[in-house]
C-alpha cells in the first residue's frame, strides 16, 4: 500500500511536467488556431473575435492555468476544431489504439518466447544462429514496409486481408478481428525481434548459475529445467522491456495507424497537431504519460510477482 500511495504522489509531479512541457512546445509550432479555422481570407474582426473566443488573445501563463483548473476538474477543454469535449475524442480513440497494442504484443510474444527459448536452448547451433539472424532482420525492417508488403501480398494479390479500415468490435467482433490481424501482424514482428534477443540473453545468463547445474545433478529434464526453474528466474529483463515496449505502442502507433486507416489514439494526437488543435493535443499527451506511468506501475508489480525476493515499498527497492 505505502509503494501504491508513493508511486501515486510521484505521477502528480510528472503529469505537472509534461503538461507544461506540452504547452510550451505547443504554442512554440509556428501557425495559429484561429488562422487555421479561419483561413487566411477571414477579416480582422473576425480573426480577433475568434481569439477572444477561443482566450488566445489571454496571456500563456492565464491559458495554461485556466486548463490545468479544468483539468483538475475533470474537463480537459473543448477541442477548437471539433466542437466537442477533449475527453469524447480521447475515449472515442483510445481503445483502438490500446486494442492494437494488445494485439501486437500478442504478436510479439508468440513469436518471440518459442523462438527465444528454443535459441537458447539449443544456443551456439545452426537453430540459434538462425533465430538471431531473423530476429536481427527484423529489427531492421521498418514496420512501414512491412505494412505495405503484407497489404500487397494478402490483400492485393490474394485478397485475403482487408488492407485498411477499422470495423468496431460493437458492430461486428468478426470483422474487428479480421482487420487487425494485418496492422497486429506487421507491427508485432519488429517487437517480436526485440524481445527474443532479450529472452534469449537472459535465458543464457540464468542457465549458468548454480541452482540450474544442481537441477541438472538431480537428474531433472531439460524441459523441466528450463520451463520450471529458468524461465521464471530470467524474466524480469524481459518484463522491463515488455513494459517499455508497451509504452512505446500506446503512442507510436501512428504510422501503422496511418497505414491502415485506423482511427487511433496517434492518428488523434498528429492530426491535431497538424491542425493547431492545441487543446486537443494537451489532453491527449496528459493521457499518453498517464498511461505510461500506470504501465510501469505494473511492470513494478510483476517484478514482486515473478520474484519473491522483491519487496516493494522498501527502502532501496527494486
Amino acid at each position: 500500500m505505502v509503494f501504491f500511495i508513493r508511486r501515486l504522489l510521484l505521477t502528480i509531479p510528472i503529469l505537472f511536467l509534461v503538461s507544461v512541457m506540452t504547452f510550451i512546445l505547443i504554442h512554440l509550432i509556428p501557425g495559429d488556431p484561429a488562422r487555421v479555422i479561419l483561413g487566411q481570407e477571414a477579416t480582422p474582426e473576425a480573426y480577433a473575435a475568434l481569439r477572444h473566443q477561443l482566450g488566445l488573445d489571454q496571456p500563456l501563463i492565464v491559458q495554461y492555468f485556466r486548463w490545468l483548473g479544468g483539468v483538475l476538474h475533470g474537463n480537459l477543454g473543448m477541442s477548437i476544431t471539433d466542437h466537442v469535449p477533449v475527453s469524447a475524442l480521447i475515449a472515442q480513440r483510445l481503445p483502438v489504439t490500446i486494442e492494437l497494442t494488445i494485439g501486437t504484443f500478442l504478436v510479439a510474444a508468440l513469436i518471440a518466447f518459442p523462438a527465444g527459448i528454443l535459441a537458447a536452448v539449443r544456443k551456439r547451433t545452426w537453430v540459434d544462429y538462425t533465430g538471431s539472424f531473423a530476429a536481427l532482420g527484423g529489427m531492421s525492417i521498418p514496420s512501414f514496409w512491412l505494412a505495405i508488403m503484407a497489404i500487397i501480398y494478402f490483400s492485393v494479390k490474394h485478397h485475403w486481408l482487408p488492407s485498411s479500415g477499422y470495423t468496431p468490435l460493437s458492430h461486428s467482433v468478426s470483422q474487428n478481428l479480421i482487420g487487425m490481424i494485418l496492422p497486429c501482424f506487421a507491427t508485432g514482428v519488429r517487437e517480436s525481434a526485440v524481445l527474443m534477443r532479450m529472452l534469449r540473453s537472459s535465458l543464457i545468463d540464468v542457465s549458468t548459475m548454480d541452482f540450474v547445474r544442481t537441477a541438472k545433478a538431480k537428474g531433472l529434464g531439460e524441459a523441466r529445467i528450463v520451463l520450471g526453474h529458468v524461465l521464471r528466474n530470467a524474466m524480469i529483463p524481459v518484463v522491463t522491456t515488455s513494459g517499455l515496449l508497451v509504452a512505446g505502442l500506446l503512442g507510436g502507433l501512428v504510422i501503422t495507424e496511418s497505414i491502415f486507416s485506423i482511427p487511433g489514439f496517434g492518428r488523434l494526437i498528429v492530426e491535431s497537431v497538424f491542425k493547431r488543435d492545441y487543446v486537443t493535443v494537451q489532453g491527449a499527451v496528459l493521457v499518453s504519460a498517464l498511461l505510461v506511468v500506470i504501465v510501469n506501475l505494473c511492470v513494478d508489480l510483476l517484478y514482486a510477482a515473478i520474484d519473491s525476493r522483491i519487496k516493494l515499498g522498501k527502502a532501496g527497492e527494486a
